[in-house]
């Protein structure tokens, strides 16, 4: 903890105003360790400056504002339990805001890689309980009581003896001149009253009765709105085009040239300016532009795939991990295999469509909509435009989806560009099919993925993937490995078999790709695991067993435990299969097993899939077995429906018509379980995903003895 000095004038400034308020800061430099009292020097006189995370006003009313993006994983919940918990006030009676992005106040803001709780959940609790401590303190002193004979309880500090009380409003004013302490003592896990309890979602009124605000809800004054027609073969760029029929459609006021930057590469594209969404879309659909597509590949999906297969079998790639000599070990006699995996590309087809608000005003841009990075956002547009970082403002919005594709930075900076050209604030609202044909994707990569097995041990693992690698669209080394081509594959199983390696063979198109729920483990995972299955029955093994011999980890011992009670896996019977699968990304680990069997007329059908999440110190349940349902239900899709595939340079699919996505019918029993445990937080909105495509190919195999390497497969067709 480090403290802010006020001093007695500033306090005596501040705490005149109306709405005086105990702003307690939680700030996260690179190491996001550290939480600190807000210095209230320089707050204009008209104004308390909101920049804490949690403010309680002398009324008592508690806000607290969650410093990430909304977009269903339930940051809106999960961050305001969390402090309400060592706080000691009512969810119900606290105020939630979305806070605005800002690096100085917040620390990261980016909403990805499952970060939110276990990057900042041991600061919250600090933060609140020094709060809480603070509040107590002020209580003590003015019954002249010791601290020890205090307590707080639903937003007041009460004394045991007598029964006397304040609300916190009457103890916010002298609180601000404490010194904040330096360690506090954080309740236990038996002690919680909030946390880890099954608590209603606050954001759920909010989505139901229609007063949540998500990004196409945004208005301003004089606002126009824009859609924009996109080269459809992504590195294109306009030739000429003829505004004259969309300048006909009534409302459309202007029509011109625009681009926006796809990482480090940009896009083009013509901008139609309307007084509405609708005026807009027709405006475009009038449009005649001709496209300059030369000096760039345009790519076919069966090429993209031959190749990667080629380079695994020609090439050995960048080493990424390499413990051992597994090269020299599948060289010597005995039983290997030696198999190839597939992914294919996936879009992330979030059911709210991208879009944006933004309003440049010379010297300053502000921003709204469903952004996951205001950060990225500030400091891309920022260099664009040569403005401060402090000059772009960005205000986060719910969204409606997100899987990665909205902590990009091509939207927003296509929307500042509009609004520059316009001299107005503008809606840039994406259709479907631009959504669809535009990307970015998750990558499709092939795998090649090599074993020994000596008198029934698994003595060697190679693997390779030939892949793009998201880090080159940002700029990243081209000498080195994806960093990513282990993820999802867990770290005891270096400590038990002795020879493995990760090699990511380079692979480049000029498709833009990016993170997908999950990311890499989303790919990786279904290789892996499903590889394991191979080795398991060639070295005649049971999957789960070979498992439990290699994960001598005391927690996935005790996860495979679960998983065999939860599913009844050692009372299998004839005609059902079962299929299991382990993967870690995100700091939790989560086992899954999928039964299948065939219904009247001899097609597969997913009977039950039974999922167990080792996700450490947890909030919410209930928000976690919706998140683990959820990815298993988007997982099922990536792998059996849907797929992006590209036809001279262009993308096929256009709409929800042919990229289809689950429909309830298809969705199966899904029966979630957490492990109990006091350990390090882990991720919960991603790790649910990558098991599920394994656990359901390796049932499939246990039930026809059919083998599934490439997804997406049919699965009324297996």
């Amino acid at each position: 903890m480090s403290t802010n000095q006020v001093s007695r004038r500033d306090f005596l400034r501040v705490s005149g105003l109306a709405g005086t308020a105990l702003c307690l800061g939680f700030y996260f430099p690179s190491s996001a360790k550290e939480a600190e009292i807000v210095n209230t020097s320089g707050v204009p006189k008209s104004e308390v400056e909101l920049n804490a995370w949690i403010h309680i006003d002398t009324d008592g009313k508690v806000t607290i504002f969650n410093h990430r993006a909304e977009m269903g994983q339930g940051s809106f919940q999960s961050v305001p339990q969390i402090i309400a918990e060592e706080l000691e006030v009512d969810l119900k009676e606290v105020n939630i805001i979305l806070a605005q992005g800002n690096r100085e106040k917040y620390g990261s803001q980016i909403t990805g890689g499952s970060s939110t709780i276990r990057g900042s959940y041991k600061n919250l609790l600090k933060l609140s309980a020094t709060a809480r401590i603070m509040l107590i303190t002020i209580a003590a002193k003015k019954w002249n009581v010791p601290i020890t004979a205090c307590y707080a309880e639903s937003g007041h500090v009460l004394h045991k003896a007598s029964g006397k009380k304040f609300h916190y409003g009457e103890l916010v004013v002298d609180a601000s001149k404490l010194e904040a302490p330096k360690e506090v003592v954080l309740k236990k896990i038996s002690e919680y009253k909030l946390i880890r309890k099954p608590l209603h979602r606050q954001d759920t009124p909010l989505k139901t009765n229609g007063t949540a605000i998500f990004g196409l809800d945004k208005k301003l004054p004089g606002m126009l709105y824009a859609t924009v027609e996109r080269n459809p073969r992504l590195r294109g760029i306009v030739k000429s085009f003829d505004a004259s029929a969309a300048l006909k459609i009534p409302g459309v006021t202007k029509v011109f040239k625009v681009r926006m930057g796809v990482f480090n590469t940009f896009r083009e594209g013509v901008a139609v300016v309307a007084n509405s969404t609708w005026a807009a879309m027709q405006g475009k659909k009038a449009l005649k532009v001709e496209w300059d597509d030369s000096g760039f590949e345009h790519i076919n999906t069966t090429e993209i795939y031959r190749r990667q297969q080629e380079d695994l079998q020609t090439k050995e790639g960048l080493y990424l991990k390499k413990q051992g000599n597994p090269d020299d070990i599948l060289r010597q006699e005995g039983k290997t295999i030696d198999v190839v995996y597939q992914t294919p590309y996936q879009s992330h087809s979030c059911m709210e469509p991208v879009n944006c608000v933004a309003h440049y005003q010379g010297d300053k841009v502000e921003i709204w909509g469903p952004i996951q990075a205001p950060e990225w956002v500030q400091d891309y547009i920022s260099g664009q435009l040569g403005l401060p970082k402090e000059k772009v403002i960005v205000n986060m919005t719910f969204l409606g989806g997100g899987f990665g594709r909205k902590a990009f930075m091509d939207y927003p900076h296509e929307a500042t560009m509009i609004s520059k050209e316009i001299g107005a604030p503008v809606q840039v609202v994406w259709t479907r099919e631009d959504d669809a044909t535009q990307g970015p994707y998750r990558p499709g990569i092939s795998y090649r993925c090599q074993g020994a097995i000596h008198n029934g041990e698994v003595t060697a693992l190679k693997f390779r993937m030939s892949g793009q690698n998201n880090d080159h669209w940002r700029g990243g080394k081209t000498d080195q490995a994806n960093r990513s081509t282990s993820e999802g594959f867990l770290k005891p199983y270096f400590d038990s078999i002795k020879n493995i390696s990760f090699a990511e063979v380079q692979f480049e198109t000029p498709v833009p790709t990016m993170w997908w729920r999950s990311v890499y483990a989303s790919t990786n995972g279904f290789a892996y695991e499903s590889f394991l299955d191979e080795v398991a029955l060639a070295a005649g093994k049971d999957p789960l067993d070979l498992r439990r011999q290699y994960l001598q980890d005391e927690r996935c011992q005790r996860l495979i435990d679960k998983m065999e009670e939860v599913s009844g896996w050692k009372k299998r019977k004839k005609n059902e299969g079962f299929g299991a699968a382990i993967t870690e990304c995100f700091s939790s680990t989560v086992g899954q097993i999928v039964k299948v069997s065939k219904d009247a007329s001899g097609k597969i059908k997913i009977d039950q899939v039974w999922a167990v999440m080792d996700c450490g110190w947890y909030v919410n349940p209930d928000i976690i077995r919706a998140q683990v349902e959820g990815s298993i239900i988007m997982a099922l899709g990536a792998a059996t429906i849907h797929e992006i595939t590209f036809k001279d340079g262009l993308v096929e699919q256009r709409n929800f018509y042919d990229y289809k996505m689950p429909r309830i019918t298809d969705i199966p029993p899904i029966e979630v379980h957490i492990m109990e445990n006091d350990a390090d937080a882990g991720g919960v909105g991603e790790p649910g995903l990558p098991a599920f495509a394994p656990a359901l190919t390796n049932a499939i195999f246990d039930l026809t003895g059919k083998r599934i390497r490439k997804l997406p497969f049919d699965l009324s067709a297996v």
